[in-house]
C-alpha cells in the first residue's frame, strides 16, 4: 500500500503543484496546500476504491486543501463548498496575497517546477478567479468540466465557457508578451 502512494506522489505531484501554483501562486501558500493535499491524501488512501482516478482525486483535494490555506491565512470564517470557496479564493487574490501579491512573481525563491518564472504564470494570475480556476482545474489538473463545476458551484457549462475565455485571455496576453530567447546562437567564426 505504501509503495503505491509513493508511486501516486511521485506521479501525480508536480500536477498537484502546478495547480496549487495557479490557485495560489508560486509561494509558501501553494507549497502549504500541496504538502496538506499528501497529508490529506496519505489518510484517505487505504479506503480509496481501486478504479478512483487517482489524479483527478487528487486534484480535488488540492482544491479543498487550496481553500483551506486561504481560509486560515484571511483568519475568517466563511461557508465551504462551490461559488463560496471562488469567493474567498478572489477576495485573497483582491486583497494582495494571491495574484498582485509577491507570491505571483515568476521564479520565486525555491521554485523547482519547469515553468518558473516564466510568464505564463502572471497572465494565469491576472485572470478571473473563475476562469484561474476552470483553466488549473482543466487544464493542469485535468478534470472534466462536471467535477470542476461541483468543484467551483454553477454548471458544466458555465466551467467550460469560464476555461474557453481564460484560454483566450491566455492566448491574447502570450501574444503581446515579448518573448525571451532560451536558445543559445552559434557565434559564427
Amino acid at each position: 500500500m505504501r509503495a503505491a502512494f509513493d508511486g501516486a506522489v511521485v506521479r501525480h505531484g508536480p500536477t498537484v503543484l502546478r495547480v496549487c501554483r495557479a490557485v495560489l501562486g508560486s509561494g509558501p501558500d501553494a507549497d502549504d496546500a500541496w504538502s496538506e493535499t499528501f497529508l490529506s491524501a496519505l489518510r484517505a488512501w487505504p479506503d480509496l476504491p481501486e478504479e478512483t482516478n487517482v489524479e483527478a482525486w487528487l486534484v480535488r483535494v488540492a482544491h479543498r486543501r487550496a481553500v483551506d490555506v486561504v481560509r486560515r491565512s484571511s483568519r475568517s470564517a466563511a461557508p465551504a463548498g462551490g461559488a463560496d470557496d471562488v469567493a474567498v479564493l478572489g477576495e485573497w487574490a483582491g486583497r494582495g496575497r494571491g495574484r498582485d501579491g509577491g507570491a505571483w512573481r515568476g521564479g520565486g525563491g525555491g521554485d523547482d517546477d519547469e515553468l518558473g518564472g516564466h510568464a505564463i504564470w502572471d497572465a494565469v494570475a491576472a485572470l478571473p478567479t473563475r476562469q484561474r480556476l476552470c483553466v488549473a482545474y482543466r487544464y493542469l489538473g485535468g478534470l472534466p468540466y462536471a467535477e470542476i463545476a461541483e468543484l467551483i458551484g454553477g454548471s458544466d457549462s458555465a466551467a467550460r465557457r469560464a476555461a474557453a475565455d481564460g484560454v483566450a485571455a491566455l492566448r491574447q496576453t502570450m501574444e503581446t508578451t515579448p518573448t525571451i530567447e532560451t536558445t543559445p546562437q552559434r557565434e559564427q567564426t
